[in-house]
């Protein structure tokens, strides 16, 4: 089996110092248990190995581009009859074959799917040994207002890694996604920026990301394949992180958090990995599935409810993992050196008109 390995890594400074931690929490993923310990002040010696690659970050950012210069942002509002437009797609992951897909290169907004991307660069930086899992990461009041999904996180406080990881990965807590977007990117723009870089680099040359978490914005834009694509890389470039993306339930601060993608315990060899809800959206998840030797990762977009796409998924899977080899023949996924950011100019969605403003509000983008 081909092994190509990554041709980048970016390490980026974090921008604040790091403050104290008083909690100890275990994550439960399946079978392996992942405990963050206690930190102190101490720890915050692993930020400095993170300032110390920053020359390399910055040189891999390069000049500015479409995405740097980003107009003001934009959500629009729909009325309570628009329907979001459905795509999705089933690839085989051993050997890279397209088995099924419907409007898998139309442009649909990927609301927490987003989320996926976030962690690729945070375990990009995990795996450079740049950040720790007891990194304390500090909390912005920007992080800390962010709507919800959220866990509540302090202004001024800290989170380690690994908690940041598991309130993502679980609650898909958008409070979490900009704390990591701040330490690893300076600021979310700058990490959105990354973001997009960094899909180009897997060749998803339909994706463009404006902020960490996947709350709405018209200009965050990705496709089905693009998102097919993601999760096969994730998988292949990190297998040791991807673990976490198959916990059930995450135990923070007293409380077991359910993660949100139903699938998991309930669809066998289901392993992962992320679900995105927003109005303009629809319902979305992208899974990954392996049964015998064979894998597939298919996606659903613009599913009509939590109980319809999960369904949708459902016979998805089982239609098409039978058809899937056993044999793994395709290469892993290969980032490219040769980046083009003018990729990166926003694609529209075809859309019901607008609802006169206020008709719908942020609550309606809550991940369920």
């Amino acid at each position: 089996m081909p092994v190509i390995r990554a041709s980048t890594s970016w390490r980026v400074p974090l921008t604040c110092e790091p403050g104290e931690g008083d909690r100890g929490v275990q994550i439960n993923a399946s079978d392996r248990i992942f405990s963050g310990r206690a930190v102190s002040r101490g720890t915050g010696l692993a930020l400095h190995r993170v300032a110390l690659v920053a020359l390399l970050a910055a040189a891999s950012v390069g000049a500015a581009s479409p995405v740097d210069a980003r107009a003001p942002r934009i959500h629009s509002i729909h009325g309570a009859n628009y329907h979001p437009p459905y795509a999705d797609i089933v690839i085989d992951d051993n050997s890279g074959q397209v088995l099924h897909d419907v409007n898998a290169d139309e442009p649909r907004h990927p609301a927490s799917l987003t989320k996926i991307m976030t962690l690729y660069l945070l375990f990009e930086q995990l795996d450079a040994g740049a950040l720790k899992l007891d990194t304390p990461l500090p909390i912005s009041a920007k992080a800390a207002l962010a709507p919800p999904t959220k866990l509540g996180l302090k202004a001024d406080q800290t989170i380690t890694v690994e908690d940041a990881i598991g309130g993502i990965v679980t609650r898909s807590a958008n409070d979490a996604a900009v704390v990591v977007s701040e330490a690893v990117g300076g600021s979310e723009d700058g990490f959105a920026t990354l973001m997009t870089r960094k899909a180009r680099a897997l060749g998803m040359a339909s994706t463009t990301y404006v902020n960490a978490s996947g709350l709405p914005d018209d200009a965050q834009i990705t496709t089905a394949r693009d998102q097919a694509i993601l999760g096969r890389a994730i998988h292949d470039r990190f297998p040791s992180y991807y673990s976490y993306f198959s916990m059930v339930y995450f135990h923070y601060h007293g409380k077991d958090i359910h993660n949100h993608n139903s699938l998991l315990g309930s669809v066998e060899g289901v392993d992962g990995i992320k679900t995105g809800y927003t109005e303009a959206s629809g319902y979305n998840l992208a899974l990954s599935v392996r049964r015998s030797k064979k894998c597939v990762v298919a996606v659903v977009l613009g599913g009509t409810s939590n109980a319809e796409r999960d369904t949708r998924m459902r016979q998805l899977i089982e239609d098409y993992i039978p058809q899937a080899s056993t044999q793994r023949t395709a290469p892993l996924i290969v980032e490219s050196t040769g980046v083009d950011m003018d990729l990166a100019v926003p694609t529209k969605i075809k859309s019901a008109p607008r609802a006169a403003p206020g008709a719908s509000g942020i609550d309606t983008n809550y991940e369920e």
